[in-house]
């Protein structure tokens, strides 16, 4: 197989504000900044690298595609999350794994997991 995951692109209206929150979050900073697009490096502890697009029209409705985070303490990683500018919304359990959704400042889902994950 030639096909390797390299980034994950947002769509939002402001990329600055959101990679402010995602540098702080992932302990990184951006690293290609076109205006309308930014890029940031990755993670020192690995994983894909996030892009921020700038669109015109706001998100609307469930997001189709979220990102996953796991974490060996979920409760102490939503809590920094939530004060870097995230929101906290649900939290779900199944079997040897439990997840809370959070957004991000202008409605993006995302994930932070402990269990199978974490």
């Amino acid at each position: 197989m030639t096909l390797t995951m390299g980034m994950i692109t947002i769509d939002c209206a402001d990329p600055p504000k959101l990679a402010s929150l995602w540098t702080r979050a992932l302990g990184t900073e951006i690293d290609q900044d076109y205006g309308f697009f930014l890029m940031l490096k990755p993670p020192a502890q690995g994983g894909l690298v996030l892009g921020f697009q700038q669109v015109p029209e706001p998100r609307k409705g469930k997001n189709r595609v979220h990102i996953d985070f796991g974490t060996s303490d979920r409760k102490e990683e939503i809590a920094r999350l939530v004060a870097l500018g995230a929101d906290e919304h649900e939290t779900h359990e199944v079997p040897g794994l439990t997840w809370t959704v959070l957004t991000d400042p202008e409605g993006n889902e995302f994930c932070v997991s402990s269990g199978v994950h974490g």
